[in-house]
């Protein structure tokens, strides 16, 4: 069966996050009931037509058991993302763990660039300019809205 594996031995709490435009970072934790050899592998597709790809760059725990990953030279696209986390154990088969992910809705913004400010005293204001951070994707001009705290000395 497509669900074989001892129950509870899933991994838990996956999560990922896009952040510096380009790098992805994946954690999880292991399954409740997982044998403590259990080993996990993390695969990902960005689409359908796309390869999948295994994990290069494991994050692994004091155990020397996988906990995470990073990706690097990640970009958005207008599909799910696949990811998939299976297991191995000498002890009993692993359950294994699937989420589609739209990647563009995990990344995390760098904040704005290049920020002036031009007080006039005599007129009373000032012009506040910025660049717009870099992301990944392209819907790039529908994401940003700015909010500006003022603060007087």
């Amino acid at each position: 069966p497509v669900f074989a594996g001892m129950n509870g031995s899933a991994i838990e709490n996956f999560s990922c996050v896009i952040y510096n435009i380009f790098l992805m970072n994946c954690t999880w934790q292991a399954g409740r009931d997982a044998p403590a050899d259990t080993q996990y592998f993390l695969y990902w597709q960005k689409s359908r037509d796309d390869d999948e790809m295994e994990c290069d760059l494991y994050i692994k725990d004091e155990t020397g058991r996988n906990m995470g990953c990073i990706f690097q030279n990640v970009s958005t696209g207008a599909e799910k993302a696949y990811f998939m986390v299976n297991g191995s154990s000498k002890d009993s088969r692993i359950q294994f763990y699937d989420e589609y992910i739209d990647l563009y809705k995990i990344e995390k913004l760098m904040p704005p660039s290049n920020i002036t400010v031009n007080c006039d005293e005599i007129k009373n204001d000032c012009t506040i300019q910025w660049q717009r951070p870099q992301i990944s994707h392209s819907n790039k001009d529908k994401c940003f809205k700015y909010e500006i705290n003022i603060k007087y000395k």
